[in-house]
């Protein structure tokens, strides 16, 4: 398979993996790690929740141009214009196509978001299979774990964490919909085998 082809499904994707999270939204169960700290400052800035995850990541690629020893910036512009598809397909969904219909029936509800959680960890194994586009966090924790002592995990998990703790204290301190629910605990146990899966 050529590069071009590689970079292309690569794209697909990495817009698949943002349409499985638009599942997860619409579910309202509650979202992955990261993605609790999304819309919850969603819901705080008003800010649509694709643009702030587009957002967060560029600051992860900003830290990963930081401290990466072999800096190609091809490769930074085409995972920048990566990150603005994947925003914009998140908000493409969450705000002009899936309010077009409700679900109501809480088992249907986690079936979308384990659905969601499946569609979004294929595109991302896929994309990490074909290792021309890169996710911004786990790059950086990468890098942070080649300079340090600490392990890839340990720094992935703790971005898990802070976000988490982060998502908690907005809603607390503001009021917000509490989105660490019962979806987190599914994303967490289900995302990382899925991406797994896909990737080999």
């Amino acid at each position: 398979m050529t590069n071009q082809k590689k970079l292309t499904l690569s794209f697909l994707y990495y817009l698949l993996s943002a349409f499985g999270i638009s599942l997860t939204l619409k579910a309202s169960i509650g979202v992955s790690s990261f993605n609790s700290l999304n819309a919850t400052l969603a819901e705080f800035s008003h800010i649509k929740i694709g643009t702030i995850t587009a957002g967060l990541n560029f600051l992860f690629l900003i830290g990963c141009l930081y401290l990466d020893p072999k800096k190609k910036l091809k490769n930074y512009l085409t995972m920048g214009i990566a990150l603005l598809f994947f925003g914009s397909t998140i908000n493409l969904f969450t705000y002009f196509i899936f309010p077009l219909f409700s679900l109501h029936a809480y088992i249907l509800r986690c079936l979308l978001f384990i659905l969601g959680t499946i569609i979004a960890g294929i595109g991302t194994g896929k994309v990490l299979k074909y290792q021309l586009l890169k996710f911004p966090i786990e790059t950086f924790c990468l890098f942070l774990s080649e300079r340090t002592e600490h392990s890839f995990k340990f720094y992935r998990y703790s971005i898990d964490l802070i976000c988490i703790l982060t998502a908690l204290l907005f809603t607390v301190f503001f009021h917000l919909t509490l989105m660490v629910r019962e979806g987190t605990v599914i994303s967490f146990l289900l995302l990382s085998p899925v991406i797994a899966w896909a990737k080999e």
